[in-house]
């Protein structure tokens, strides 16, 4: 295509439809000048591509395809290469079905566990689910397919979507909510960047310039299409001049329409109307396929999508080694989720698989000998008095049962949020039926579900697996697991709180029709329960293996040349089996003078270890991996100063701790007047001693005072030092000091930090 010839020759009525999709999912094409047309079809777990005659909002009624494990369980894999398996493996079934342009991944992050979309998103940690989502993006336009992150941003409730609006602090926007995108427009460069339903901060997202104009393009290059989530348009003339490119799935006429007497009446300027038709042009010359030949099959589908459930099955507990299972124990398994499970959410990701597998039919293919009863109705709440009774009859000719839980269809889906965390009454209710017989059994709980369940009954039970949405073939997953064929490996992206209470946003989540405010800041997942210390069910990041993994030679050193710092830590396989590590790093920020949690993730890496086998381990870390976003100066700041290197198998799992004092960072800047503290001046070195120059010979016993070691002070002198560290400079005037040897220090100061 020679794009600067195909816009000389299009007329205004061709550009309108150009930035206005012509039906569900593709965009407007000609043949004087010759431009074709691109198809788009969903896409976060599998393809789900409609017929051009069908609804959008018939989600059930898609074609065949494979049905990969949602975003949650790829997140627990915490495994860059699978994501791009993933990737590679959607690029070739959208290549092969005539698809242009995949619509994922969704990328926003989980802030509450009640989001009716979390199953779909990966983490509540944007370095993570900025990574992951990176490869998965690399993957998919390996293949030449277009990929569609989404959704931006700041889309995390599900009720009143649409309307609702979004209220974050700019340094909570950019360091949590907008990073994940960051990284993913920089280093990915993705085809398409969906903008999000909701507002922010009172301004619909497909209407907000400063967004999508000033900091998607202007301040990160993203030179990609923009487009709108579906319907989300209002005012497509508002929309175009913010920055959307295109409408979809557009409203046809009454676009076309009104953007055309927009362009005619100049409301919107021809450059304004050219330059989205560019960048749609630019993204159906890249797109654009060519080669028909088959690329891949459902077989190598279906094992990718096994490989992924594989790695991301969680080992919650593992009580006295409950599992593996042994092949002489006796089995019961009990649930309709064992025989007909639930392996994807609902709503636009929702993909006709090509073939389900289940636990119990994984089982029965195996060598273990299992016998299965439902348990409980899986259609309902309600307990099931004769099913419960034949479960509870039985028990005691088994040495172990497996019990199959999760959430049914109708809890968690696309389109509304959830109202509790708590598996349906009549699970529960079968679960501490089992529990009180108090028998020789062990009782293994299987959750199905995309996202955070309360677990308050887990001390009843031997052991627990987190399943998530495992995909069509997450049941073989599972009993890969249960058997011990396959080491667990899987680690949570997110925190399992102990209560819905603990949440930071339990009193606010979904509570005001219009606003959505962001109160706890960036104290979001484990950032929030971490530094408050509180306890939580399963921290981020937990995950047990069938082995176990020593930490050693932490060794931390500053590459003042290249302005990083590396990390190297030496991990070996101490048990009995081969398996796989997440190594963690985390960073406490003990120096800048902001809120700052009480660690963050700054770098993980997922290996394999044969039985005794020892690696070395290096992360290197950036200026930006030690940065905060200064909301005050519009820039990401890093400062010198004290900061704590962590390394463990989890939030809560810290291995081995190294402090730090960098200083090839930023020096803190502090600008004096009177209102400053005499603790901020004795932090810095240089302005303690400048202080003591100008005030020792006036007020001697006052320096002598806040000079003092606190180790070595008794309980008086301690009080005395903490009162005079919070004076202000303006209040040794009362003290004696001349006014003018104040401003004069004052402004001495200020000029020593300046130059």
């Amino acid at each position: 295509m020679q794009i600067d010839e195909i816009m000389n020759t299009l007329t205004n009525q061709q550009k309108v439809k150009l930035v206005s999709g012509v039906d569900n999912w593709y965009t407007a094409k000609f043949s004087d000048p010759q431009v074709p047309e691109i198809m788009m079809a969903d896409g976060p777990a599998g393809l789900r591509k409609q017929s051009r005659d069908t609804d959008y909002q018939s989600v059930n009624q898609s074609q065949s395809a494979t049905s990969f494990p949602a975003a949650a369980m790829v997140a627990a894999t915490f495994n860059r290469e699978l994501a791009h398996q993933l990737g590679v493996a959607l690029g070739k079934a959208a290549h092969d079905n005539d698809v242009n342009m995949v619509l994922g991944p969704g990328v926003n992050i989980k802030r509450s566990p009640l989001g009716g979309r979390n199953f779909e998103y990966y983490s509540e940690d944007p370095l993570l689910a900025g990574q992951l989502g990176c490869a998965y993006v690399k993957g998919v336009q390996s293949q030449g397919i277009g990929a569609t992150v989404k959704h931006f941003v700041a889309n995390n409730r599900e009720n009143q979507r649409m309307t609702n609006s979004s209220d974050i602090d700019s340094r909570t926007l950019h360091e949590i909510y907008l990073k994940p995108f960051e990284h993913i427009i920089k280093h990915a460069h993705p085809a398409g960047v969906m903008a999000s339903y909701n507002k922010l901060n009172g301004t619909q997202v497909v209407e907000n310039k400063a967004l999508l104009s000033t900091l998607l393009r202007d301040e990160w290059g993203y030179a990609g299409v923009v487009m709108s989530d579906w319907y989300a348009v209002g005012d497509p003339v508002k929309s175009l001049k913010a920055g959307i490119d295109l409408e979809m799935p557009g409203n046809s006429a009454s676009s076309h329409q009104k953007v055309l007497q927009a362009v005619e009446s100049g409301d919107i300027t021809q450059s304004e109307l050219d330059q989205a038709v560019r960048h749609v042009l630019r993204m159906v010359e890249q797109l654009t396929i060519t080669n028909h030949a088959p690329s891949t099959s459902e077989r190598e589908n279906h094992q990718t999508a096994l490989d992924i459930a594989r790695e991301g099955v969680v080992l919650l507990k593992n009580d006295k080694n409950t599992l593996p299972l042994k092949s002489a124990d006796s089995v019961l398994v009990v649930g309709p989720f064992a025989k007909e499970p639930r392996y994807q959410g609902g709503g636009s990701s929702h993909v006709t698989s090509t073939h389900v597998t289940s636990m119990l039919e994984v089982f029965q293919m195996s060598d273990f000998a299992v016998d299965y009863l439902p348990g409980f109705s899986e259609n309902t709440v309600e307990v099931d008095r004769t099913k419960e009774q034949a479960v509870l009859d039985v028990l005691p000719h088994y040495d172990h049962v497996i019990l199959a839980l999760g959430y049914r269809d109708e809890d968690e889906s696309e389109g509304f949020d959830k109202t509790d965390i708590d598996l349906p009454d009549n699970q529960v209710h079968l679960l501490q039926a089992i529990a009180n017989q108090q028998l020789e059994s062990k009782l293994t709980i299987v959750l199905s579900n995309g996202s955070v369940v309360d677990v308050s009954w887990a001390d009843q039970v031997s052991a627990i697996v987190e399943g998530y949405l495992g995909g069509e073939a997450g049941g073989q997953a599972l009993v890969d697991v249960l058997t011990g064929v396959v080491n667990p490996s899987g680690k949570l992206a997110e925190t399992f709180p102990k209560r819905l209470a603990d949440t930071p946003m339990y009193e606010t989540f979904d509570r005001d029709l219009n606003h959505e405010v962001y109160h706890e800041g960036i104290f979001v997942g484990y950032r929030y329960y971490d530094t408050r210390k509180m306890a939580v069910a399963y921290p981020f990041g937990h995950g047990l293996s069938y082995t176990q993994f020593s930490y050693r030679n932490l060794v931390v050193e500053e590459d003042v040349t290249k302005k990083r710092l590396v990390v190297k830590v030496d991990v070996k396989n101490i048990g009995s089996r081969a398996g796989k590590e997440v190594i963690q790093l985390y960073i406490g920020n003990r120096t800048s003078d902001v809120p700052m949690p009480t660690h963050e993730l700054r770098g993980f890496e997922k290996i394999a270890l044969a039985i005794g086998e020892e690696r070395t381990v290096t992360f290197v870390l950036s200026s930006h991996d030690f940065s905060w976003f200064n909301p005050d100066k519009n820039v990401w700041q890093a400062d010198n100063g004290l900061y704590e290197i962590e390394v463990g198998a989890s939030a809560r799992d810290i291995r081995l701790t190294q402090s730090i004092e960098m200083n090839m960072l930023t020096p803190k800047h502090i600008h004096f007047s009177r209102e400053t503290s005499i603790a901020d001046i004795i932090a810095l070195p240089k302005a303690f001693q400048l202080f003591k120059d100008y005030f020792g010979r006036v007020m001697g016993g006052f320096t002598q005072t806040i000079s003092a070691d606190e180790k070595t002070a008794n309980a008086e002198q301690k009080t005395m030092l903490k009162m005079a560290t919070n004076f202000p400079l303006k209040g040794l005037v009362a003290l004696g000091v001349p006014d003018d040897l104040v401003d004069q220090f004052i402004q001495a100061a200020n000029t020593a930090f300046e130059a």
